[in-house]
């Protein structure tokens, strides 16, 4: 009697077929697409023109996921990853990419969102905006975890699986002064007493000190503190460690540790603390600055109203050209040391203020004034609240920086829609290099 195939059956069995596939196109987050009976499958590693072998990995209602087996036939474009790493680890996506060709990929996206979501287009596309493509990660976390079997600290990023680290034995799109101390890391950790309880490594660096942040989830032993101060001087690092909250970090060696950059166009310095959110590649976000700086056209009688404004990053560079600008800010603490660095850099015409940007703020002060212009930079869920409440009749040019496609191109939708306001310039930038996120700007004129 023949055994009655169930549907669990009948799924291992579809997930065990290997599938010769072609790859029409590259998804968002930097994946070949195929089509499958009608079905998209996205397989990792693969590029648009490919003929590959893939076996499916997951499979749902919409779509299904794939491994690549062999490459049958190779993209003109692919080239070899720099990363010995590259496929199981889950920081990059595009190494197999050229960079010219990456930023392309990114600029599609853009132009598929606007098209998609916001049903609008830039009347003029940006020049995409790049920089060097390798070891510009200046902030960074590390995930640790003991290994017994293998008697060693694996540390490194999530795997593509985010279930498992990637264990790391140098990474390249760090700064060099980790990425290519990542096995001396490992074997550093490897050799505390509290080996077991070390979850992850913050890395945060300025322009002149880089740093360490331990999260150690017990109180360290003096040898292991010993251990930690040696391997600090030996390369030239800082290390702090974070036993508790983000309000626990504290300095371990030097005593006092300085984290700053310069923005020399402006002439403005930013000092932060070390989980300060800052933009990750130092060398792009200068060039980021100098052209939201030129999209906002400022003139010496501008009043400018920049939201999200964390620590003053584009704030201050603002200052050094206009009349007023109104700086706000969600997180205190930020808005606190946005203030200090304005009077760091003896700027008087700068008001900075703390507020849930996602709640109402319409009736505040701050958002009933009068601004030539407004500059957003908004998290990964956009500024819809805001657009709710602003801007204001008077404000007719908008610049907004992105690090989401989506909600950029549905934020400028509504700006379209029901603000009055024309896409007339947008592009992306490469603030990311060998990943598939894209970070974008646009400029909006009534």
């Amino acid at each position: 009697m023949r055994a009655r195939t169930t549907p669990q059956r009948a799924k291992y069995l579809v997930m065990q077929q290997s599938l010769d596939v072609e790859i029409t196109d590259l998804s968002h987050d930097g994946r070949g697409v195929a089509r499958v009976d009608g079905k998209a499958v996205f397989v990792s590693g693969a590029l648009p023109g490919e003929r590959a072998r893939v076996r499916l990995s997951s499979r749902h209602r919409a779509y299904s996921e794939a491994r690549l087996e062999e490459l049958l036939t190779r993209s003109p474009l692919r080239i070899e990853a720099r990363c010995p790493h590259f496929g199981q680890c889950g920081g990059c996506a595009l190494q197999h990419l050229p960079a010219e060709d990456q930023i392309a990929a990114k600029q599609r996206v853009l132009a598929e969102n606007f098209e998609r979501i916001g049903k609008v287009s830039p009347a003029q596309w940006l020049a995409p905006l790049t920089d060097a493509p390798w070891g510009y990660r200046r902030k960074g976390r590390l995930s640790v975890k003991w290994v017994e079997k293998k008697n060693k600290a694996v540390v490194g990023f999530r795997e593509t699986n985010p279930k498992f680290i990637a264990d790391l034995g140098e990474c390249h799109t760090l700064l060099p002064e980790v990425g290519l101390r990542i096995k001396a890391i490992s074997e550093l950790i490897g050799s505390l007493a509290a080996r077991d309880r070390i979850a992850q490594i913050e890395i945060a660096a300025g322009d002149s000190t880089v740093a360490l942040i331990l999260r150690n989830l017990v109180p360290l032993t003096d040898s292991d503190t010993a251990q930690l101060i040696a391997f600090a001087r030996t390369h030239d690092l800082a290390v702090l460690l974070q036993p508790g909250g983000p309000d626990s970090v504290q300095a371990l060696w030097p005593e006092h540790i300085a984290l700053s950059f310069r923005i020399p166009a402006s002439a403005v310095e930013l000092a932060f603390e070390p989980l300060d959110f800052v933009q990750v590649n130092a060398g792009m976000n200068q060039r980021m600055i100098a052209r939201a700086l030129e999209l906002l056209d400022v003139q010496s009688s501008d009043n400018v109203l920049d939201l999200f404004c964390g620590l003053g990053n584009f704030t201050l560079p603002v200052a050094r050209c206009v009349e007023q600008v109104t700086g706000v800010e969600g997180e205190a603490g930020l808005v606190a040391r946005a203030q200090a660095n304005a009077r760091r850099n003896g700027l008087d015409n700068v008001q900075f203020h703390a507020a849930d940007l996602a709640s109402d703020q319409s009736t505040t002060a701050w958002a009933r004034a009068n601004y030539t212009s407004i500059l957003l930079d908004p998290p990964r869920s956009g500024a819809a609240a805001v657009l709710e409440y602003l801007p204001r009749k008077g404000c007719d040019r908008l610049v907004y920086v992105s690090c989401h496609p989506g909600s950029l191109a549905r934020d400028a939708g509504t700006l379209v829609a029901r603000h009055g306001f024309r896409l007339v310039q947008a592009g992306v930038m490469d603030m990311f290099p060998q990943t598939a996120h894209v970070e974008s700007i646009a400029l909006f004129q009534r």
